[in-house]
């Protein structure tokens, strides 16, 4: 027999009542029978009730806690009772009851009601055709959707209240539900791994370690992921990536990777050569204006850089129990004579490391010691880390008062803004120069020099003065150096000192020619190590001829990569500063940076 929820007694005529004639007669048990109250037992009405009651409570819980505070006070036993705290506990008794029971009558009422309407039995003969009946009151709707009945006569519906419709918020609701999670059938020993990592026995971490196989640890953790969230990974990918190759250098567990997409701008002409340069980014018309800045400097001749400057920095911080102490260890690591000593210290940690200089600054008895050195053809981070601590170290000897509080103390600076990186450099400086002649100004950059000067003035330098700028002196440089470092695999967080330029714009030749350049101090890039050996971004480095470490010059591919980005950076602050003067922002980017979709139709 089928369970179903057991019928409550009708509340209107049922179809044998409209046809015996009592349609418009309520049924007996409806006029006598009410809901039974709390307030009905009660000889006052409930809100005076309720008010005596709470006004007691807590008049007679003031009362005693200002006894028992004096109490206290007075040394005297709480339980030493007196007459009048004997009645006032009395009272709060009652009044507490009186509360317990008022509260306590409305949730079983509460409680009642419910269970009445939730019961469920077995269903009798006369179940199925009370169903029928209940479900044809409804409406169409309803009786069609459950067995199919007959809508009742228009004299039944007259006399039968409607049920009212739920709210189309609550339809809504119901009708959206989560993506589908759709995942491909798991092995039997891989599900037992994922209910394991579910369950929290397997940490998800370790996955790597105990299946040795990297790819299925990815497609492991990924499945276990949407069980335990609840949501899909659909679309990121999983296959056609080598997960070995991240292991222990680039990511931790990974689920799969992102797709960016790479466009080439150029060639570039610099210093020479012409170099196609690959761009990882997914903004519209970024691509087309780099390509249209390399193709005004081509025809003018190409662009010229000069590396000012190579050197890696770490800073870390020291303390002493005194301002003196800190000063006597400024002067001893600044100390010409002590610097070849600490070099040899410094340089033990790699064959490509080489202590350039120290940079002291004090802030009372702390001190911060600014380290830099050449790197090779590695950004460096690692190995100029490794360098300062053979040099703490060997001044902890020296200096056995000396607290190290940290291998970094932020005078470094990495991945902030930062003066000392705008002033004295991080990573390779760079500048970077091209003049335009007036015909490519005009025919390619569709704006005159004059333009471009002024617009350079007041937007690159007054308004950037204006903000408050630190080292963002330019239109848009970190948009061509995020794209470059997403592309060849440098660490894309550095992008923010690494964009530290400022773009100059001035007319020479008689105000005919243009001539514009680019002061970037501290572009931080390297072609081994991270991710710069990951396929995608080692192809791109190989478009550039900067692939891997240079055998014949230690160096000489990742400064090649700094001028290449300094170069790139020139061309797009030329086409977009064009665009600005000529008013054609707007325009281009509503033709390459909008989407061809109609938004109507996906919304719909």
């Amino acid at each position: 027999m089928d369970v179903r929820r057991r019928p409550v007694k009708p509340f209107y005529p049922s179809k044998d009542d409209v046809s015996a004639g009592e349609s418009l007669k309520p049924h007996k048990q409806t006029q006598q029978v009410s809901s039974p109250k709390a307030s009905d037992a009660l000889p006052l009405p409930l809100y005076l009730t309720n008010g005596l009651f709470f006004t007691m409570f807590f008049s007679v819980m003031y009362f005693l806690l200002v006894r028992w505070r004096e109490k206290i006070r007075n040394s005297t036993p709480l339980h030493m009772v007196t007459l009048s705290e004997l009645v006032a506990m009395v009272s709060l008794i009652a009044s507490v009851i009186y509360l317990l029971g008022f509260f306590g009558i409305g949730f079983v009422q509460s409680f009642v009601s419910r269970s009445n309407s939730d019961s469920w039995d077995v269903e009798d003969e006369n179940t199925e055709q009370f169903i029928i009946e209940e479900d044809s009151r409804r409406g169409p709707c309803a009786a069609a959707t459950t067995l199919g009945c007959a809508v009742p006569p228009p004299s039944a519906r007259q006399i039968v209240p409607m049920v009212p419709q739920q709210p189309a918020k609550v339809a809504l609701a119901v009708a959206e539900k989560p993506a589908p999670i759709i995942t491909p059938a798991v092995s039997e020993d891989d599900e037992e791994i994922i209910q394991s990592v579910v369950q929290g026995k397997t940490p998800s971490y370790s996955l790597e370690s105990k299946l040795a196989d990297c790819k299925r640890a990815a497609s492991v953790r990924r499945e276990a992921l949407q069980r335990i969230t609840g949501k899909s990974l659909e679309g990121l990918p999983l296959e056609g990536f080598d997960y070995e190759s991240i292991l222990g250098q680039c990511c931790e567990m990974p689920v799969g990777y992102v797709q960016i997409p790479v466009g080439i701008a150029g060639p570039l002409l610099l210093d020479g050569r012409e170099y196609s340069v690959p761009m990882a980014t997914t903004e519209g018309c970024l691509v087309a204006s780099t390509n249209r800045g390399c193709k005004a400097i081509f025809a003018s001749g190409g662009a010229i850089s000069v590396l000012l400057r190579d050197g890696m920095t770490r800073a870390p911080v020291v303390r002493f129990a005194t301002a003196k102490r800190a000063a006597e260890l400024k002067f001893f690591v600044e100390d010409p004579l002590n610097f070849e000593t600490l070099s040899l210290v410094f340089n033990k940690s790699s064959r490509f490391a080489r202590l350039q200089s120290i940079q002291c600054a004090i802030a009372g008895k702390n001190l911060y010691m600014r380290f830099s050195c050449s790197t090779g053809d590695a950004m460096g981070m690692n190995m100029v880390s490794k360098g300062v601590q053979n040099v703490l170290d060997y001044l902890q000897n020296e200096y056995p008062d000396m607290d190290v509080i940290g291998i970094s103390g932020n005078f470094c600076s990495d991945k902030k803004p930062a003066a000392v990186n705008w002033i004295e450099g991080r990573g390779k400086s760079v500048v970077c120069e091209a003049i335009i002649t007036e015909e490519v100004v005009k025919k390619v950059l569709k704006t005159e020099v004059a333009s471009l000067v002024e617009l350079n003035v007041l937007k690159n330098l007054t308004g950037s003065a204006m903000a408050g700028a630190l080292g963002g002196f330019n239109a848009h440089a970190s948009n061509i150096v995020s794209a470059v470092y997403l592309a060849t695999g440098q660490d894309p967080a550095q992008n923010v000192e690494s964009s530290h330029c400022i773009t100059m714009i001035e007319a020479v030749n008689d105000g005919k020619d243009l001539h514009i350049s680019v002061t970037m101090p501290s572009i931080e890039v390297g072609t081994v190590g991270g991710g710069t050996q990951l396929a995608s971004q080692s192809a791109c480095l190989n478009l550039l001829g900067v692939k891997g470490a240079n055998r014949e010059a230690a160096g000489s591919n990742a400064r090649l990569l700094a001028t290449i980005v300094a170069g790139s950076v020139l061309a797009g602050e030329l086409s977009l500063m064009s665009a600005i003067s000529a008013g054609q922002l707007v325009k281009s980017h509503m033709k390459y940076n909008r989407s061809s979709k109609d938004v109507t139709k996906i919304s719909s």
